[in-house]
């Protein structure tokens, strides 16, 4: 493990003074950690230091193949002070797994943790407490070669910022209305769609801003090569339960293996609730909403935990899923899930990382 470098800020920013108005992904703390990969060195020279702009060259890699992974994690200050993660070595797996698939060298398991807590620990003042609120973390990886040719680059920077936040939709827990697109597709099999990679969002919001034009959250997608199986939405991995079995699409090559989604799964089988991951037809799910066995539906992400959805629309039929309302297994894990983040319920599944 590398010691890391730290330099603090001489200009501390003001921070905000009203945690309900925190919005998501908008505001950031005062420092920011970087590490640097060239083949000689390999991964090194890993700091925090404040929080600033970075210089690139206009040839820089990144801007013109787009290769660069991300991450999406949280921290949360519990009542008794303490600092935690949430299964942060589900994210280090993952973000590992999207820099193999993208030709980026792997971040040694130990670095990425140790310079994450290290990061949290000199913002942890940043840490807001109120309900429904986070410190939102956001490791990145770009690469940096001043070269046009298509090739991997050979040297790269690791960073991560923190973003105190509020709920990632305005509405909260309030059921969400999610747009099925027939139209566009994200991601095929075989291609990038499990890596957690800038071109996998890019390739998806000509349709949110479609949906979001009928005033739908967000889209789901369907397969990209038969276009009739349930894959994942733009910023979530998608459950329902039919029949009282809790259904989620099985993780094929093109959706992204969610760390909330393990959690949902893992949470209720533990909950002796039945739960099949499978390909679901989009067919059978607006057969499932007339004839009435489609009784709950949620989606689930680091971003928003878990996201009711109160209306699918697929083509001309909009269908309505409980009413409208909060399902009793997505109100369960959304108070289990947080719960345990926030420390509030005791981690018996080993699954919260203390920071401090």
């Amino acid at each position: 493990m590398q010691e890391i470098k730290v330099e603090l800020t001489q200009n501390p920013k003001q921070k905000p003074a009203d945690e309900s108005k925190l919005g998501f992904g908008k505001i950031f703390t005062d420092h920011m950690y970087i590490m640097e990969y060239n083949p000689e060195k390999g991964w090194h020279n890993p700091r925090v230091e404040p929080y600033h702009a970075i210089s690139l060259e206009p040839s820089a890699m990144v801007f013109h193949y787009g290769q660069e992974m991300f991450e999406g994690m949280k921290a949360y200050k519990t009542e008794d002070g303490r600092i935690l993660l949430f299964r942060p070595d589900k994210n280090i797996e993952r973000a590992n797994n999207s820099n193999r698939r993208l030709c980026i060298p792997e971040i040694p398991a130990e670095d990425f943790l140790n310079g994450l807590k290290k990061l949290v620990e000199v913002d942890q003042d940043w840490i807001p407490t109120q309900p429904g609120t986070s410190l939102y973390i956001r490791p990145f990886v770009i690469a940096t070669d001043p070269f046009l040719g298509v090739r991997p680059s050979d040297t790269y920077l690791f960073m991560i910022i923190l973003s105190p936040s509020g709920a990632y939709y305005e509405s909260g827990l309030d059921p969400v209305k999610i747009w099925i697109e027939d139209d566009y597709v994200r991601a095929v099999r075989g291609g990038i769609g499990e890596a957690k990679t800038g071109g996998n969002y890019v390739a998806s919001l000509k349709a949110q801003v479609k949906a979001h034009d009928e005033g739908y959250s967000q889209v789901l997608w369907l397969d990209g090569v038969e276009r009739k199986y349930i894959e994942e939405v733009g910023a979530m991995n998608i459950f329902f339960k039919i029949n009282g079995k809790v259904v989620t699409p099985v993780l094929n090559g093109s959706i992204l293996p969610g760390v909330t989604r393990a959690s949902c799964i893992d949470l209720c089988r533990h909950w002796g609730l039945e739960v099949e991951e499978r390909r679901i037809s989009v067919d059978e799910l607006v057969a499932a909403a007339k004839d009435g066995s489609l009784e709950e539906c949620w989606g689930s992400g680091t971003a928003a935990v878990i996201s009711p959805v109160g209306h699918l629309r697929f083509e001309d039929s909009v269908m309505q899923i409980g009413g409208g309302g909060i399902g009793p297994v997505s109100q369960k894990l959304y108070d289990t899930v947080t719960g345990i983040q926030t420390g509030k319920l005791e981690d018996t599944l080993g699954w919260t990382v203390r920071v401090k």
